[in-house]
């Protein structure tokens, strides 16, 4: 079915009519091209464009055709440029004439527009749901995990933290990504129902009705914007990329610590995967294929991006190019969210690991420097007389808390019996200089 057939002499190329469908794509926004219609509609009649009995066979017809969609009695398919027409044509083989009237004051341009608009919103708010779920499992999972571990920089172990404080950093990350979800949420909650091809109608109708009736602020102010605006992707897709850049580093962090080298936790079999030839492997593949799928959702935002570059007002085609990158980032966002929650709910803690990487990793030199800068020196003298007593450490297969009190006043004489309670990793933890890491 072609809703702009009459201007043309020829029939369309084949080839260009499978080229230019994209019923394969926006099919997924069926209930909100119906929910559109239904608001438009009921405008339409308020405004007497339609009359009351014409209004009521339209929606009548279009809720039988979202329920027979989704009950599977009738499936989308066929000949169609895209959902749109396809609704259109069989609200006409149910209703006959008066469902043509539908388009009026309507351009598909606006039609769209609102359809992915009403998707987007949905989904970034489902997008939410899935990021406070794996906040809520991390939180509690460092709850029952107060434990110490090192704590790295360079990938080097560096000062003593917990576990719980290492997991509530993502909890702090994955809130930032939530507020900016929302934050894209309040800018898009525009209407553009009823800009029209480019420039609204002639037609008296009401957008500020169907605004309110769709759950809009407002409707958009300038009707070329309002058809041509695809920013609310991109900052959806943004956001969804640095949601992924989170995860990406998540996953790496578990990769490592599931691995023999770390033995720090153990991922649950049910999100591992063993080898074809090697029998005793347990591979960490759904971190794995996290971290990867990362690189795809930020090629969908550069795909986005690259397609409404240099683009004219108002509409133009390539704007169709706009779904599959979003629903493919949409997608993968929310997959990649679920399995990492499940994988933080399920996976062991091995504790004794992580204090055993403590107590050879040399973590609390630091406060060694520290507690000769509490007796008077600079502290650059003094890390560079912990460099030296790290040495000895390692010449002697010590930690820094194993020498004896001879040796350490042999290394400097300002290092009295003191020092041991001062660098003892729990007491390190409880000062308040570190209080925050037990939050």
């Amino acid at each position: 079915m072609k809703l702009w057939g009459g201007r043309f002499r020829k029939e369309e190329n084949k080839l260009m009519e499978d080229f230019n469908s994209s019923l394969h794509v926006d099919m997924r926004l069926y209930s909100e091209d119906i929910k559109g219609s239904i608001a438009h509609v009921n405008m339409l009649v308020k405004c007497e464009l339609l009359t009351k009995e014409e209004g009521e066979s339209i929606i009548k017809s279009l809720l039988s055709v979202l329920e027979d969609i989704e009950s599977g009695t009738l499936v989308i398919e066929g000949d169609f440029e895209d959902i749109h027409s396809f609704v259109e044509a069989k609200l006409t083989e149910r209703i006959g004439e008066t469902a043509k009237k539908l388009h009026t004051a309507r351009s598909r341009n606006d039609q769209v527009a609102l359809d992915i608009r009403l998707y987007a919103k949905s989904k970034a708010l489902e997008v939410i749901e899935y990021i406070e779920e794996l906040q809520s499992n991390l939180e509690e999972k460092a709850k029952v995990n107060n434990v110490i571990m090192p704590g790295y920089t360079h990938l080097q172990r560096a000062q003593v933290v917990t576990l719980k404080h290492h997991l509530m950093a993502y909890f702090n990350m994955l809130d930032r990504d939530r507020k900016r979800v929302l934050n894209a949420i309040e800018i898009m909650n525009e209407s553009p129902l009823g800009c029209g091809a480019l420039a609204g109608t002639t037609h008296n109708i009401d957008r500020e009705m169907t605004a309110e009736e769709l759950g809009f602020s407002k409707p958009i102010n300038n009707f070329l914007d309002g058809v041509s605006d695809r920013d609310y992707l991109l900052e959806l897709m943004s956001s969804f990329s640095i949601i992924m850049m989170h995860l990406s580093r998540l996953s790496e962090e578990l990769i490592l610590w599931s691995s023999q080298e770390f033995r720090f936790i153990s991922i649950d079999d049910a999100y591992s995967t063993g080898s074809s030839i090697m029998p005793q492997k347990k591979n960490p593949d759904a971190a794995e294929l996290i971290r990867g799928k990362t690189g795809r959702v930020y090629g969908s935002l550069t795909s986005l991006l690259t397609t409404m570059k240099g683009l004219p007002l108002a509409y133009n085609k390539d704007m169709q190019e706009d779904k599959e990158p979003f629903f493919d980032a949409l997608d993968t966002v929310l997959s990649c969210l679920e399995i990492m929650s499940n994988m933080i709910s399920s996976m062991k803690v091995n504790t004794e690991n992580m204090k055993k990487a403590v107590k050879y990793g040399f973590l609390n030199a630091t406060e060694v420097a520290d507690y000769l800068v509490s007796k008077g020196v600079a502290f650059r003298d003094a890390h560079s007389i912990v460099g030296s007593i790290v040495i000895y450490c390692e010449d002697h297969n010590k930690a820094i808390e194993e020498l004896t009190p001879e040796e350490l006043k042999s290394l400097n004489p300002l290092i009295e019996g003191d020092l041991y309670a001062f660098i003892d990793y729990q007491n390190i933890l409880n000062k308040g200089i570190k209080v925050n890491l037990l939050k």
